[in-house]
């Protein structure tokens, strides 16, 4: 009888999921594309966070993939796919409930990211990541968030331009919840053995 642990390390279910972070990475670039061109070069790599973190996990599946792992890859993509799934749902459903409605493309961004908050996590038991590695997600992830809220380089959404800085100090806390969720969920003993499928 097939069970998740089962489902999770078949090629059929990761090639699936590959599939799917291909094809939402690609559109949440172009998502993306209108804000990137009014972007400095040196911001460019802060700027399109989700896609971003769906980039770090496309490596993640392709290493799995090939029988390996590549643990700050691992790191990378948990933390940030948890706390950017989270954050658009979030600022979603906020601008749903200051617009007064949401539309099917605020639906499709609340399932699309909750999927990628999920995803992130999916596969913590087999995650070979150290300290180091999430020290270095960490890093990543407050980083961008100087850039988003310093530079003013956040996210466009123009019908929560006034609740900047309630935003602001939201996503810190997101963060270090993010950081905090995926440091208990793998630095652990007695992990499981993905790349030994069945």
């Amino acid at each position: 009888m097939l069970n998740i642990f089962t489902i999770l390390r078949h090629p059929s279910f990761i090639w699936m999921l590959l599939i799917i972070n291909i094809f939402g990475t690609i559109y949440g670039y172009y998502w993306y594309a209108s804000q990137l061109v009014q972007t400095p070069w040196y911001f460019l790599p802060f700027v399109p966070d989700s896609p971003t973190a769906s980039l770090f996990f496309i490596f993640v599946l392709i290493a799995l993939l090939m029988g390996k792992s590549w643990p700050l890859m691992e790191s990378l993509a948990a933390v940030s796919l948890l706390k950017y799934g989270l954050w658009a749902v979030v600022m979603n459903l906020a601008g749903g409930y200051v617009s007064g409605s949401l539309t099917w493309v605020n639906y499709m961004l609340i399932l699309s990211h909750l999927g990628m908050a999920i995803e992130g996590l999916l596969y913590t038991p087999y995650y070979t990541i150290k300290r180091w590695h999430i020290y270095v997600a960490a890093i990543w992830v407050f980083h961008n968030e100087i850039i988003d809220y310093v530079y003013g380089m956040m996210p466009i959404y123009s019908v929560l331009d006034k609740y900047t800085v309630q935003i602001a100090y939201f996503t810190f806390w997101l963060s270090v919840w993010s950081v905090a969720i995926v440091y208990l969920l793998t630095i652990r003993e007695g992990k499981r053995e993905l790349h030994k499928f069945t």
